[in-house]
C-alpha cells in the first residue's frame, strides 16, 4: 500500500495470517447489521451502527465515556490494533474508522474491500460470537479538526471551504430526498448546499469493492477541483458516506484539512433559513 499516503490497509490474505493475534482486534460493522450473525470473520466482534454506535436519545454519536466503555466490554484496548471492515464497500466500517480517530484511537486500519470480497474469496466464516476478555479502552476528547457541525459549514460558503457532497447524482440534484433502500433519516428538502462538488463516494472503489489506485484517486477528485489546497468538508445524508470520502481525502491522499460534516443533509435539509441548490 506504499502508494498511499498513509499506510492504513489491510489485505485479506495479511488478515487471514493473523486471525489469531491477540495483539489485534478485529470489528465488522455492517449497514445490515443482521449479516454480521449469518456469518463473519472468525474472532470478529460486531457493531450494529444504531444501537451500539449512537446515542439513543438525542441525533448524536456516543460520548467518550460510553465509546471507551462499548469497546473495553467487547475485549477491545487502546493497544489493539483494530481491523474494521463491513459490507456495502465498507462505508459504515470507514464511519467507524472516523469515529475512532476523532475519539483518538490512531491504531486502527480498514479491510482492503468489503466483506463480499472476503466471502467471495472463499476465506474462513463463523456464526460463533467471539469471547474476548473485557478490557480498558479510554476515548480522549472529540477532536474537531476532522469533524465540522453545521455553524461551520454555513460559514464555509463565504471562507473559501471546499464542500464535498458525495450522495448519488439524484439526491445531489433534488430529484431524491432519501433513496429507497437506505436508512430514513429524511429531510423536508432535496438539493445541495450551495457550490458544492459532486463527487460519489462509491466511485472511489473497484468493482470489488477495492479502493482505486492513488493515481486514480488524484485524477478522480482533482477532476472535480477537490484537491486544490483548501480546506475540504466532506457531507452526504447521515455521515457514513462521507466519512468514507473522508478517509479516502485524509488517509489515503493525505490531504490534511478534511472534515466529515456528519450532521450532513438530514441536517441541513431540515434546518429553517439555510440556502439550497437544486440541480
Amino acid at each position: 500500500m506504499a502508494e498511499y499516503a498513509k499506510d492504513v490497509l489491510v489485505e485479506p490474505e495479511w488478515l487471514e495470517q493473523h486471525l489469531d493475534d491477540d495483539k489485534i482486534r478485529i470489528v465488522e460493522v455492517d449497514e445490515n447489521p443482521a449479516l454480521y450473525a449469518e456469518a463473519h470473520i472468525p474472532g470478529a466482534i460486531g457493531f450494529d451502527w444504531q444501537k451500539d454506535l449512537q446515542d439513543q436519545v438525542k441525533r448524536d454519536f456516543l460520548g467518550p465515556e460510553d465509546f471507551g466503555r462499548l469497546f473495553g466490554e467487547h475485549g477491545i484496548s487502546n493497544d489493539h490494533l483494530i481491523v474494521l471492515y463491513g459490507d456495502r464497500n465498507n462505508w459504515f466500517a470507514a464511519y467507524t474508522y472516523w469515529y475512532l480517530k476523532y475519539y483518538g484511537h490512531d491504531n486502527v486500519k480498514l479491510l482492503n474491500g468489503p466483506r463480499e470480497r472476503w466471502i467471495g474469496e472463499s476465506r474462513p466464516t463463523t456464526a460463533d460470537l467471539p469471547s474476548h476478555p473485557a478490557a480498558t479502552f479510554t476515548a480522549q476528547p472529540g477532536n474537531d479538526a476532522i469533524r465540522a457541525k453545521r455553524d461551520e459549514v454555513l460559514a464555509s460558503l463565504e471562507d473559501g471551504k471546499k464542500l464535498v457532497d458525495v450522495r448519488s447524482p439524484a439526491e445531489f440534484s433534488g430529484e431524491l430526498i432519501s433513496p429507497a433502500g437506505y436508512e430514513q433519516e429524511g429531510a423536508q428538502r432535496g438539493g445541495h448546499i450551495p457550490g458544492a462538488a459532486s463527487v460519489p463516494w462509491a466511485q472511489a472503489v473497484a468493482e470489488n469493492g477495492t479502493f482505486r489506485t492513488a493515481d486514480e484517486l488524484r485524477e478522480l477528485y482533482g477532476g472535480r477541483g477537490v484537491l486544490s489546497g483548501d480546506p475540504i468538508i466532506a457531507y452526504c445524508r447521515i455521515g457514513e458516506r462521507s466519512a468514507h470520502t473522508w478517509f479516502v481525502l485524509h488517509e489515503l491522499l493525505g490531504q490534511d484539512d478534511v472534515k466529515n460534516y456528519d450532521g450532513s443533509w438530514t441536517e441541513w435539509g431540515n434546518l429553517v433559513a439555510v440556502p439550497i441548490e437544486k440541480g
